[in-house]
């Protein structure tokens, strides 16, 4: 009987124990993950009809809370709702939140740290708190030209930056969607525009984690730049060196020959110099680079470059990750080292990646928020340009542009050159096995001092298209920049 009882204590203590570790766990240790979780609607709800602090850009409000109903003091609405969506989000009652509107809720609620006096001072007035504006380091006319520059009905993303500060210009995906039908006040309507929203081919409506911060899509051979830095890395290879380049790559044992683009000069020779393969875009040599040196190698500075680093503390919102795969075997190898197979990025990590090498080697983190401030103008956080990794040395990352630059002025990324300026370009074409592809531009300018980083990726596009949609495109980018 005693045993019994003990048993039965020990139970009871051990459940009390379960239930107050849970307790404290979400008090306490996981309060604030569970606050910041999109589908937790209390916190949305808690803060739903307050006066939120607005979303800037040039010192225009793209979100703000405007004035609501009786029910509902104010109503979240969105400028230019299309322009930005990817970027601010959705805050709605019923469908939680996304984009900036999650990322920065606390900011925008007025619920941060760093609003603490602000709330002593509105609690003795009477008022609800008022969230602080996030300015953003968007240009407005550079956002809209690259919006447009993506043809209606086609998938594709455009990334835009300074790669010596990492603040971005201009971040756009298509398709896009209006905010303003999911934060709706009306149930009815909300629910009704949820169910025509989701039918557009493509659409994601939480486009913080798609578009150019989430979509993971084959780089094709802009991943070249990270091949040719683990060879010049490596000791191996130099400017002078001279790579294999034949007409097709076999492998012991299956039928898979790897190919040079039957279409290109590639075919013209059977061995190439960097620049020649960088101008040309050859598969063969930076294939025989990668089994030369090995996966670890080129996982190592694919690495370097960011891959596999989750951004989203820096950029503020959410980022996919996926770094350089494992367990190949040479034919996944050789595919891989020309951005195939099962390699994922990206449209903003290849922009890092590339703003890394137009800033000697170092990777600035990624900006979007450029000043924070209270509701009476304070400034309340203004994030300085901070440096994440060095990608490469200043040697290597020259000689990569000096190549780059080449292969715009004398090679098939000959569409982005802007007169009287030294542009330095990369293009890529990730096959999708049905006669279309991933078509991407990914460069600088000016070459020997930059100011701007242009990524372009159009989905699932023909050879021509693709060519006319990317590097043409990026041009009229640059030029727009440096014009300003």
């Amino acid at each position: 009987m005693n045993q019994a009882i003990r048993n039965s204590w020990v139970a009871a203590i051990a459940m009390f124990a379960l239930i107050f570790g849970a307790l404290s766990y979400v008090q306490v240790l996981g309060a604030d993950e569970l606050k910041a979780n999109a589908w937790n609607k209390r916190a949305i709800l808690q803060d739903y009809c307050n006066d939120r602090g607005a979303i800037i850009v040039a010192g225009t409000p793209i979100a703000e809370s405007v004035e609501g109903s009786d029910t509902c003091k104010f109503q979240r609405t969105y400028s230019q709702p299309e322009l930005y969506a990817g970027i601010t989000g959705y805050f709605s009652q019923n469908y939680g939140a996304a984009g900036l509107e999650v990322a920065m809720n606390d900011q925008l609620a007025g619920s941060s740290d760093q609003q603490f006096l602000d709330r002593i001072g509105q609690l003795f007035l009477g008022n609800q708190p008022k969230g602080a504006s996030v300015e953003l380091t968007i240009d407005p006319q550079i956002q809209q030209l690259a919006y447009d520059l993506i043809p209606d009905g086609q998938r594709g993303s455009i990334v835009v930056t300074n790669p010596k500060t990492g603040a971005i210009l201009a971040m756009v995906s298509k398709p896009s969607y209006d905010p303003n039908l999911i934060a709706t006040q009306d149930p009815t309507a909300e629910s009704t525009n949820i169910n025509e929203l989701v039918k557009v081919p493509g659409i994601n409506l939480n486009q913080s984690v798609s578009g150019p911060t989430g979509e993971l899509l084959a780089p094709g051979s802009v991943f070249k730049l990270v091949d040719t830095a683990a060879a010049l890395s490596s000791g191996k290879y130099n400017k002078d060196s001279q790579l294999p380049n034949p007409a097709e790559m076999p492998f012991t044992g299956i039928q898979y020959k790897l190919p040079n683009y039957a279409g290109g000069n590639c075919y013209t020779r059977d061995t190439a110099s960097f620049a020649f393969a960088l101008q040309q875009s050859c598969n063969t040599p930076f294939a025989s680079i990668a089994l030369d040196l090995g996966r670890d190698a080129i996982a190592d500075q694919a690495k370097k470059f960011g891959f596999g680093e989750n951004l989203g503390d820096q950029l503020k919102l959410e980022y996919a990750v996926q770094g350089f795969p494992d367990d190949l075997d040479e034919p996944g190898l050789a595919q891989s080292a020309i951005g195939q197979k099962d390699v994922r990025a990206t449209p903003l990590q290849i922009a890092l990646m590339t703003a890394a090498i137009a800033n000697d080697g170092v990777q600035m983190s990624p900006s979007l928020v450029k000043t924070l401030r209270s509701p009476d103008l304070r400034v309340l956080d203004e994030p300085e340009p901070t440096a994440l990794r060095t990608s490469t040395t200043p040697e290597i990352a020259n000689q990569i542009t000096e190549w780059m630059t080449s292969a715009v002025s004398e090679g098939i990324a000959r569409g982005a050159a802007v007169p009287g300026v030294q542009v330095a370009g990369k293009t890529g074409t990730a096959e999708l096995g049905n006669g279309l592809n991933n078509s991407w531009f990914t460069g600088f300018a000016p070459a020997n001092n930059p100011q701007v980083g242009v990524t372009i990726v159009m989905e699932g596009v023909d050879i021509t298209t693709g060519a006319q949609l990317t590097s043409p495109n990026a041009k009229k980018i640059f030029e727009a920049v440096l014009n300003k």
